[in-house]
Order: C-alpha cells, then sequence, then structure tokens
C-alpha cells in the first residue's frame, strides 16, 4: 500500500466502531466534496451543505439512486481546516445493525466515496499539519492501550510531551550547527583564533538524549506488557497457582501427573501492567521419562515459552522437596528473570532454602509477597507517569540513538581537532535524526509502515 499513490484530497469512508451489533455505530469520511456528497443522500431540517460547522444533523439516510429510506442519523459536521484530518468531514452516527452498515457503506461507494485504509484520517491529520508524528503515534497508542497507566503515558504524549521535549533538544543541535557553519563561512584569515565549538551544549544535547531513550524499556513494558510463565515439575502447584492469579478456575486442577498437556494463557493486570500468564505443561525429572507423546509436546512447547518469556516462576513442591533436578533447571536460567517458590510451604516436610518465596497456592498464603517481588522484577513499583517524558516507540528509539551516535562522533572529532567541515556533517545528521521523529523530514515508506498499523477509521 502506497499512501502517495492516489490524491489525499478524495472522498474516504471507514467505520470508526468495531464491527459487530451495537447501539450506535459511527461511520467516519473526510475528502474535499464530502459534505456536499452526502447532502444529497441525507432527508432533513437542513440540507447537510446548509448546515453551520460543529452541528449534530438529525434526519434521515437514503439511497440517492433508488430513494430507499436506510436509517434514521445524527450527521455531525466538520469544516476544514478545523476538523481532525484538517478537511472537512462527516461523522455518521447510526444504528449498530451489521445489515445496516454494510449497506450504508454500499451506498457511499456509489457515489463516489472509496474505503479508509488503516490509519489513513490520522495520515491527513499528519500531512495537514494538525498533528506531529509524536503525537500521531499516540493516537494509535491511546486506542492499544491495555491499562489506564498506558493510558495515561499515551495522553501526555498526544498533548505534545515528546514533541516539546525533541524540538528543544533540536533548537539546541540547530545551534550547533549554526555556530560551525559561521565558523566555516569565514576565511582562514578572518577567523577567530578563539573561536571555538560549545563542546557543552554537545554534551548536553546528547544527556538529555541519553535520558530520553532510558525510558524505552519501561515505556515498551508499560504498552505492551511482560510475559510470565509457570514452570516446574509435574503437581507442583502451576495450575492452582494460575487460577489463584485469576481468581476463578481456568485451568484443572488434579492429583494426577501431567494433567496439563498444553500451555494455558490469560491476560491480567499486575501493579498497572499488562502480563499475559502462560500455565504449562510439568516437566519430568531423568527418572520418570514421558512414554505419552501429547506430553511429550506440552513440554516442549513450555521449554520454548520460558526462553522467550520475561519472568520465569519457578514452582517446587515443598512437600517432595528440592532434588538435582530442579536445582540443574534453575541453574539453567537467567537469574535476572527467574522467581524460585516453595509451594504448598503450609504442609512443607523442610524449610524453603535462600532465595525460595513461600506460598500456597491453595490458599492464597505468601500470595501478596509474591506479587510485590513480581512488580519489582519488572519495574512496575518505580513507575510514576506525573510529568515525566516517556517513549514506547521503536521509531523514535532507534532515531534517538542514532542522533546520539552522530553526536557522540561529533564530540569525538572537536576532541581530536577534526576539520569544522566533516564535524558539521555529524551533526547535521543528528539534526536530521531528530527531524524524522516529529516528522519534519520524512519519506512515504516510513509513512506507509507506521499508518499502516492502525485500526481501520482512524
Amino acid at each position: 500500500m502506497k499512501y502517495y499513490e492516489y490524491d489525499t484530497d478524495d472522498m474516504i469512508a471507514a467505520l470508526a466502531t468495531p464491527w459487530g451489533e451495537s447501539a450506535i455505530a459511527v461511520i467516519r469520511t473526510t475528502g474535499q466534496g464530502c459534505i456536499e456528497a452526502l447532502s444529497a443522500a441525507f432527508d432533513g431540517r437542513k440540507k447537510l451543505d446548509e448546515s453551520a460547522p460543529y452541528l449534530m444533523n438529525y434526519g434521515t439516510l437514503k439511497d440517492p439512486g433508488t430513494g430507499r429510506k436506510m436509517d434514521e442519523i445524527i450527521a455531525g459536521i466538520y469544516k476544514k481546516p478545523r476538523s481532525y484530518t484538517g478537511q472537512d468531514m462527516v461523522e455518521i452516527f447510526c444504528h449498530g445493525s451489521m445489515a445496516g452498515i454494510m449497506e450504508i457503506l454500499k451506498m457511499l461507494r456509489s457515489i463516489g466515496f472509496r474505503d479508509a485504509k488503516p490509519g489513513e484520517f490520522t495520515l491527513r491529520a499528519f500531512l495537514n499539519g494538525k498533528m506531529d508524528l509524536t503525537r500521531a503515534e499516540a493516537v494509535n497508542e491511546i486506542i492499544k492501550s491495555k491499562s489506564v497507566k498506558a493510558m495515561d503515558i499515551a495522553l501526555q504524549r498526544l498533548s505534545g510531551t515528546v514533541f516539546n521535549r525533541i524540538n528543544h533538544i533540536k533548537n539546541l543541535v540547530a545551534e550547533i550547527l549554526a555556530g560551525t557553519e559561521l565558523m566555516l563561512d569565514y576565511a582562514e584569515d578572518e577567523a577567530d583564533p578563539e573561536a571555538t565549538l560549545d563542546k557543552e551544549k554537545i554534551e548536553e544535547a546528547i544527556s538529555l538524549l541519553k535520558e530520553l531513550a532510558s525510558t524505552y524499556k519501561i515505556g515498551k513494558i508499560i504498552q505492551d506488557g511482560v510475559s510470565v510463565v509457570l514452570a516446574g515439575k509435574t503437581n507442583a502447584g502451576k495450575s492452582s497457582l494460575f487460577n489463584l492469579f485469576n481468581k476463578r478456575e481456568r485451568s484443572i486442577v488434579s492429583e494426577i501427573h501431567g494433567t496439563t498437556r498444553d500451555y494455558i494463557e490469560s491476560f491480567l493486570l499486575i501493579g498497572e501492567i499488562p502480563v499475559k500468564l502462560y500455565d504449562t505443561a510439568g516437566l519430568r525429572d531423568a527418572e520418570n521419562p514421558v512414554d505419552n507423546l501429547v506430553e511429550q509436546q506440552g513440554i516442549k512447547k513450555t521449554i520454548e515459552i520460558m526462553e522467550k518469556s520475561d519472568i520465569i516462576l519457578y514452582l517446587v513442591d515443598g512437600k517432595a522437596g528440592l532434588d538435582n533436578d530442579d536445582i540443574s533447571r534453575i541453574n539453567s536460567f537467567d537469574s535476572n528473570k527467574l522467581i524460585k517458590i516453595w509451594n504448598k510451604a503450609d504442609i512443607a516436610l523442610e524449610k524453603s532454602p535462600i532465595g525460595f518465596i513461600d506460598i500456597c497456592a491453595l490458599t492464597g498464603e505468601g500470595f501478596k509477597e509474591l506479587e510485590l517481588e513480581i512488580k519489582k522484577r519488572i519495574g512496575a513499583e518505580k513507575i510514576e507517569v506525573n510529568d515525566a517524558v516517556i517513549i514506547d516507540s521503536e521509531r523514535q528509539k532507534n532515531l534517538i540513538d542514532e542522533a546520539i551516535k552522530a553526536l557522540s562522533n561529533s564530540l569525538v572529532s572537536v576532541n581530536e581537532n577534526m576539520p569544522l567541515d566533516l564535524i558539521a556533517v555529524d551533526i547535521k545528521e543528528a539534526l536530521d535524526s531528530l527531524g524524522e521523529i516529529t516528522g519534519e523530514i520524512t519519506s512515504s515508506d516510513i509513512l506507509e509502515l507506521m499508518f499502516s498499523k492502525f485500526c481501520v477509521g482512524k
């Protein structure tokens, strides 16, 4: 899909609410002539093309070709440039009948509208100067937010926090570049022998960019969440703990070994961080090999999930105790993502080893301590939204890294008394990278990739 292969002023339409039965559905339209085109299909007290802007107009939607009544609607009128896209817009509020929605969209195609591509409304908003790229990305992040905290941070970005921070750094870098070019403009015999590049400004810009880049990891965690896998031998209590996390019976609990032969997953929030939790097939020890092919596949999947997970909760049956197989597995895991759990602590025959958290998955004893440890590992306790500027866009992070690298190269060149024209190249490269973040410098390929990730109708 190439956004620039067609006229961005043509009329487009899309369902902005989810497909499915609902009380109300919203169909968005925009483009040059959209108000006039819909006016011919609208029967109300006043024609839509005669309506004042920013009014809700009640009336009947009819098929201009046949005159058939399609639905009773409310049409919201928005005139350029004071609209979401910066173009004329009409939003149709109709009944949420699947059949009715499809008929309206079919009628819109017949009078000159085409189906909007993913993110095309927001793309037009960007192209018409209604928002920069950081705000455009924030629109999609709000829609995809899995927690209140993620939405709060995305709303801050929509209000311009990232843009303002990048703009401040960009102005700083532009000052450095202007100073460099000024020195280059003078001949050697005219140059001030005391004139030097402001190293402190370069260092300040690098420091500010590194501070912003450091927020990416926590930003991604807040937006995308983490994966947590329950692992351990058969009958270690994984399914009971899985049910405890979910506060209902999702997984079968049985004393029979190997009950869980495939993984089960669920979504939950821990400290406002989205968590995908996996209950997995029990691992067998060397003395009890698996004969069942289904269980073998389940164990294989367990190992794959553990390798990809962010946190491993390894359960040991406190009643059975710790053995060499458990120790070997525990030692093979990355300690940074491993949390060791001593389950059935209430009936354990011995005290838990150092570094284990005592719990009873059936009664919930010790569960709060486990949740606190998980929050600590994923950094949930350190997250304070307030006025913090946090990024979670990989595109933004990569461009920030490029700017840091270019400025760092320029600093090395300054210290080594390299020619000014070479230093200027690095500083210009950093400035271009920052311009790409906000969209001042961009390409159609980048826009296509970014907006194709949006939902249709936004």
